[in-house]
């Protein structure tokens, strides 16, 4: 009977170690995407990509065990008006933590938001509309994560394309973002050819 007990408190131990290092892991994927980036330093040295602004600030804080992120993107040259606006809400799954993306309706209306010290305070979750299959997969290698969309199940009708994928990789520095749109017959149509934008961390 001992013995019993004894094996079930080193399980119940054990699990409560893998669930504190799964939410760590979590918290670090979190905390590395956070930050205002520039890809500044890639366009100076190569003219094929362009000189891009990435904000990304954590939202709606309140929600515990929650991880929700606001994204703004935008020329260098028009910082106040961005060319993209994201919400996503990282989650684990299985061995893998997925950051699901999704659309706000009108989404100029709150450009500048991630200057704010409480962004997007009158928007809701269940007003947001979620890119169904456009999940990014990441997996965790020492302090880093990279991943991808899973092939051809992100739509995407931008300059005749059929679907688009997204592969990244992030550690505490660096994000490197490669989006790219493809026609039905797998060929690029829109995106970096070269490969990926590489944001540079200028602060958190």
């Amino acid at each position: 009977m001992k013995k019993y007990l004894f094996l079930s408190s080193l399980f119940l131990f054990l699990g409560t170690l893998s669930a504190y290092s799964q939410d760590k892991n979590i918290e670090l994927l979190y905390r590395h995407l956070q930050g205002e980036f520039s890809s500044a330093e890639q366009a100076q040295k190569d003219t094929a990509f362009f000189h891009i602004t990435l904000n990304i600030v954590p939202i709606w804080k309140h929600r515990k065990g929650e991880y929700w992120l606001y994204v703004e993107q935008a020329t260098a040259r028009k910082p106040d008006k961005p060319y993209r606006q994201r919400v996503y809400k990282l989650e684990k799954k299985g061995k893998k933590y997925v950051s699901y993306i999704y659309t706000i309706d009108k989404p100029l209306r709150f450009a500048g938001e991630h200057k704010k010290a409480e962004p997007l305070q009158n928007l809701t979750p269940d007003s947001l509309q979620l890119k169904q299959g456009c999940e990014v997969y990441l997996t965790k290698k020492g302090k880093n994560f990279s991943g991808a969309t899973t092939k051809q199940t992100c739509p995407s009708e931008l300059s005749g394309a059929s679907y688009a994928t997204s592969e990244v990789t992030l550690d505490e520095k660096t994000l490197l973002s490669w989006d790219r749109g493809w026609d039905k017959e797998g060929k690029q149509v829109w995106g970096a050819e070269k490969g990926g934008y590489i944001f540079r961390r200028m602060r958190k």
